[in-house]
This record gives structure tokens, C-alpha cells and sequence, in this order.
């Protein structure tokens, strides 16, 4: 019997460009093999980059993506080539942080999920940016992210 969990996949198990621009990325998911069991997943990207809207000057933040899967689970090298593509997009803040969780809800329609953006300070003012989808699942393990308030950051 063949498996063809993973046909679908376009990016992974070979070379992938990294996309210009988030609308560009294309978000995959496979099935979740623990369907049925209430369980989190995290994925902590320290290096987020984008671009300022105003000034064109980097922005950096060390985001925090948690979530609960129902159906589907997020393919990570994906996910890495997404968030990758926001490297030129030039977005405020909130704007990246929030739809970064909305384009993952839209693409695997998890049972909870939340993000904290922890952006490096510009101009001498560190901004933090939290989303949730709603109340976490009852028994789940959510454990804090981890991530302090801004003291040099590293």
C-alpha cells in the first residue's frame, strides 16, 4: 500500500524559492496524524523580518506561534518560506503579527491558536503584538512563551 499523505506538497523534500511577498507564499498543511487528541504546537521564529511602511529601514521581531490542530497540522518548511516572504513587505507591526495568524487560521482552521509578536525597539520603543483566536481548549497544556519584556533582547 502507497502513502500519498504527502503528494500534495509542492515545497518540501526539494528546493523552494523564497517568495517576494507574503501574498506570493503559498501555506501548505497535511493531515494531522494525532486527530482527536487535544495537543499544542509551537513555532518560535527569532529572526522575523519585514519593512518599515514609512521609513523602508528593517524591522525585526522574535515571534511565538502557538496553536491547537483539529483537522490539518502546518507543513514548517512552509511556514518558514512564509514568513520569510515578509522580509520586503513593508507592514506596520500589527499589521505583520496579525496577519500572520489570520493567513494560518485561513489555512489549517485550528481548534485555538495565538501569536505574540515581540518586536525590537525602534526609536527607543520596543512593540509587542498579541492575537488570540479565543479561549485555549480545556485540558491543553499552554505553557508561557517565553519570551521577556524587552531588556536587550537576545
Amino acid at each position: 500500500m502507497t502513502d500519498n499523505t504527502f503528494e500534495t506538497l509542492s515545497q518540501l523534500g526539494g528546493s523552494a524559492d523564497l517568495p517576494a511577498f507574503p501574498d506570493e507564499a503559498v501555506l501548505e498543511s497535511v493531515a494531522n496524524p494525532q486527530a482527536g487528541t487535544d495537543y499544542m504546537v509551537r513555532f518560535a521564529c527569532p529572526e522575523f523580518t519585514s519593512v518599515c511602511p514609512v521609513t523602508g529601514q528593517p524591522d525585526f521581531a522574535h515571534l511565538v506561534i502557538d496553536y491547537v490542530p483539529a483537522g490539518a497540522i502546518v507543513e514548517s518548511k512552509s511556514l518558514k518560506l512564509f514568513l520569510g516572504s515578509f522580509r520586503n513587505h513593508a507592514a506596520f507591526h500589527e499589521d505583520c503579527t496579525v496577519a500572520i495568524a489570520k493567513r494560518i487560521v485561513d489555512a489549517i482552521a485550528p481548534k485555538w491558536l495565538r501569536i505574540g509578536g515581540y518586536w525590537y525597539p525602534r526609536g527607543g520603543i520596543p512593540i509587542d503584538v498579541f492575537y488570540q483566536t479565543g479561549e485555549a481548549p480545556e485540558g491543553v497544556w499552554i505553557p508561557d512563551q517565553g519570551v521577556q519584556s524587552y531588556r536587550g533582547r537576545g
